[in-house]
């Protein structure tokens, strides 16, 4: 296919300077506009693996407790202390059963969350606190209701 001659007197011309920085100024204010759409996509991502670990970390330790009669101290002994979340910090653990429930995590209402365990994560800001429904906890992803509910602090 040939081009017309106005577009190929163009094409061997070359870009003026003005063109150039309107096309730079273009590619500027649309990187602009993506950047924070993926960075909010980045951290939807990074919850969802959160959820993801804190459901099968879950599974791991309800196994452990099934064959051994008893939930385990630490994730040590499910073999997960290694494991941490996608922001990098290490995922918490606290077994309920069987010792005092000062440190379980708890609702509005102040009452544990879990009568078994917790497991959670502190979330991308790697601030939290003990009551859930706390600013501090709304980010984190947690397990609750036993494992019926595994989620950000702030749906639960």
């Amino acid at each position: 296919m040939r081009l017309p001659a106005f577009i190929r007197r163009r094409l061997e011309r070359g870009l003026t300077v003005i063109e150039l920085m309107i096309v730079l100024i273009l590619v500027a204010v649309l990187a602009a506009i993506a950047l924070p759409s993926y960075g909010k996509y980045r951290d939807r991502i990074r919850s969802a693996q959160a959820t993801t670990d804190i459901g099968t970390m879950s599974t791991l330790i309800e196994l452990y407790a099934r064959d051994n009669r008893e939930l385990p101290e630490t994730l040590e002994q499910v073999g997960l202390a290694s494991k941490l979340d996608p922001w990098g910090r290490a995922y918490r653990y606290y077994k309920i059963a069987g010792n005092p429930p000062g440190p379980a995590r708890k609702d509005r209402r102040l009452s544990p969350i879990n009568s078994d365990f917790d497991l959670y994560s502190v979330g991308p800001d790697g601030v939290t606190h003990k009551q859930v429904s706390n600013r501090d906890s709304a980010d984190d992803i947690i397990r609750g209701s036993n494992g019926k509910f595994v989620g950000r602090g702030a749906d639960f």
